[in-house]
């Protein structure tokens, strides 16, 4: 039975090409495609720095095998990729280091054992580690062995930051200098100094990177902000106008919010902000309210239904009465506290609950000695991170917020929308620096670590631009970091192939259509007969200025002069051009002398006449003329 099905096969396959089924293989494989995209400079971790250098050469290596690398063969080779797993589970412990989350910070097991169960491949006896590192030149026989587990290299493996490869979305002529990512990680809002938003899209992005729509909100002020709403079907648009914009998710704009009368005093009797914008964030969970501050002192929520007023004005409080600018203002993650940062350096904090106003329930009178450009909450609402213009990063606790926690100083900031970002778990919080000339290290981003409130790793992003925005998608697991001058500004996107999913994977690996010798392109001709005459095509008049150039009267063409003897009526140039000397020239009458004669001669035999019968000119100059002396040939002088 199974021969006669085999022939069957076969005869019915005999009908069909041999490539009939196969799947065409790709031209470029992937690896290929991620390696044209890893970072020529590493990051490298402080924490990591100095573990590093004290390891040995073998442990080293075995660290370097940690790393996701593609499955090796079965001989235990160490030069062809990580040893091979032992039987004591030691292919567990390097498969969990290299893939999946993070584990679990270890509680004491590695330094006391008390009796207590050990999770993972036990650890080498400590006097293994002092012998390798004794016997780093002697040659090694079988698999390596681990080295002894330090802090930082379990922190190292801990945080996990995709940083191994990078791409930019170009586009801008100046610095970027807003950022938004929306929640499912498809598409990238980037607004700029240049006045424009550009929208980017990872699944219709191929390899060039290029943006599929660009708008100019407002034109002529700057892009400050971009938020997604809760849905990601909308986004907000604040720039450095009075009026913030609503945009879909397509960039069409389905409304503007009212500008408030500058002539009236008090803030809370107006409609609307009647300053340029500072900041603007969506509700995180409602979905038709916004908050905004502004220049003129104030914070405003707004409801999207309703574009003619707002729902609350919120008025600082102040230590003398005036108009003190709102730099920034950010929700918690339930949307129940407002936190804004005031152009005095205050940091303000109100709660929205029933019958509130506009005094703040936290107030800390001196936050920082300059404007702040960015507050974040945590998640679990303990933690508040403020940045300002005065180079540094403040780590607060809302439950005492009399002093900071901690003050990362030495941190340039240039621009006034620099942000802060957590990771996705919250362990690290990270912003960027700005370029200073008399720095050599240029836009940087700097990660640390939320419970010991120290530098974790710097990361290089540009040496002669500085870093404004930056955002760590949890989904994505992809870093956003937003750079830029005065000539040029660009979003860097950084991941890592074995860690990150989607987004710029997703783009890079889909290589631009080539262009075939059979495209074709029709250009569309409108007719539009019933056009206005201001509108209305010119008709082609071709055939009329042909005809023009053939009528000699209308060209006024000149006749060209005849040559031989003449025909229709006219005479050649051999016998005259006129009829008239023609005819004279026949008769005699006309002799042409004046080829044989002296010029001076023809005219001085006249000199005579002139002189004893005057007729016109000279009775009247008759007694002031001046007798003419006309000058005598020498022979002498001539000969000279």
């Amino acid at each position: 039975m199974e021969e006669e099905e085999a022939e069957i096969y076969d005869g019915v396959r005999a009908q069909f090409p041999l490539t009939f089924g196969k799947q065409s293989k790709s031209q470029t494989p992937l690896e290929q495609i991620h390696n044209t995209t890893i970072r020529k400079a590493p990051p490298t971790s402080a924490a990591n720095a100095e573990t590093q250098s004290s390891l040995s050469s073998s442990s080293k290596a075995w660290l370097d095998s940690l790393r996701p690398t593609p499955k090796s063969s079965s001989n235990p080779t160490p030069s062809l990729g990580p040893p091979p797993p032992r039987p004591t589970g030691s292919n567990s412990f390097v498969a969990h280091v290299s893939i999946g989350p993070p584990r679990p910070q270890a509680r004491g097991v590695d330094d006391d054992d008390d009796g207590e169960v050990m999770v993972g491949p036990p650890r080498p006896p400590p006097g293994l580690a002092a012998a390798n590192d004794e016997e780093e030149d002697g040659v090694m026989i079988g698999p390596l062995r681990p080295p002894e587990p330090a802090d930082s290299d379990e922190e190292d493996f801990l945080y996990r930051i995709p940083t191994s490869n990078e791409i930019v979305l170009g586009g801008h002529s100046k610095v970027v200098s807003a950022l938004a990512v929306d929640h499912t990680g498809s598409r990238v809002l980037s607004g700029s100094y240049d006045y424009t938003v550009r929208m980017y899209d990872f699944q219709g992005m191929n390899s060039r990177l290029q943006s599929f729509r660009q708008l100019e909100p407002f034109e002529g002020h700057q892009v400050r902000n971009l938020s997604w709403s809760p849905s990601a079907d909308r986004f907000l648009c604040v720039t450095g106008s009075a009026q913030a914009k609503i945009f879909d998710r397509d960039g069409l704009t389905l409304g503007e919010f009212v500008k408030g009368d500058m002539y009236i005093r008090d803030l809370k009797n107006t409609k609307g902000h009647i300053s340029g914008l500072t900041c603007g964030e969506w509700h995180p969970q409602a979905k038709e309210t916004i908050l905004t501050s502004s220049e003129d002192g104030s914070l405003r929520i707004w409801d999207v239904n309703d574009f003619k007023s707002q729902k609350q004005v919120i008025k600082p409080k102040l230590a003398r009465p005036g108009r003190v600018p709102v730099t920034t203002c950010a929700w918690d993650r339930e949307g129940k506290r407002v936190a804004g940062g005031i152009g005095d350096g205050s940091i303000q904090i109100w709660s929205l609950k029933p019958g509130w106003g506009s005094r703040p329930d936290v107030f800390v009178e001196k936050g920082h000695s300059d404007d702040i450009t960015c507050l974040k909450f945590s998640s679990d609402g303990q933690i508040l991170l403020s940045r300002s213009s005065d180079c540094s990063l403040k780590v607060w606790d809302l439950r005492q917020m009399k002093e900071a926690l901690k003050v990362f100083e030495n941190l340039p900031n240039n621009y006034a929308q620099t942000n802060i970002a957590f990771s996705p778990d919250e362990q690290l919080f990270l912003t960027g620096t700005s370029f200073e000339r008399e720095s050599k290290t240029g836009g940087v981003l700097c990660f640390y670590n939320r419970a010991k409130l120290e530098l974790v790793s710097r990361v290089g992003i540009s040496l002669t631009s500085s870093v404004v925005q930056c955002a760590w998608h949890p989904k994505l697991n992809q870093i956003f970091a937003t750079a830029g001058d005065k000539s040029q500004g660009g979003t860097h996107v950084l991941y890592d192939p074995t860690l990150s999913e989607r987004g710029a994977l997703v783009c890079v690996a889909s290589a631009p259509r080539k262009k075939s010798l059979d495209d074709f392109e029709v250009q569309p001709v409108i007719h539009n007969p019933h056009a206005l005459p201001l509108f209305r095509d010119q008709p082609s008049r071709k055939r009329q200025r042909e005809k023009t150039l053939k009528d000699p009267l209308k060209s006024h063409k000149p006749e060209l002069p005849m040559t031989g003897p003449g025909f229709g009526g006219r005479v050649g140039a051999s016998k005259g051009s006129l009829l008239t000397q023609y005819l004279l020239k026949q008769g005699g009458m006309i002799k042409e002398t004046w080829m044989e004669e002296d010029p001076r001669e023809a005219i001085l035999k006249y000199a005579d006449a002139a002189e004893k019968d005057p007729k016109y000119i000279a009775p009247a100059y008759a007694q002031t003329q001046p007798d003419p002396v006309f000058a005598k040939s020498d022979s002498e002088d001539e000969e000279k």
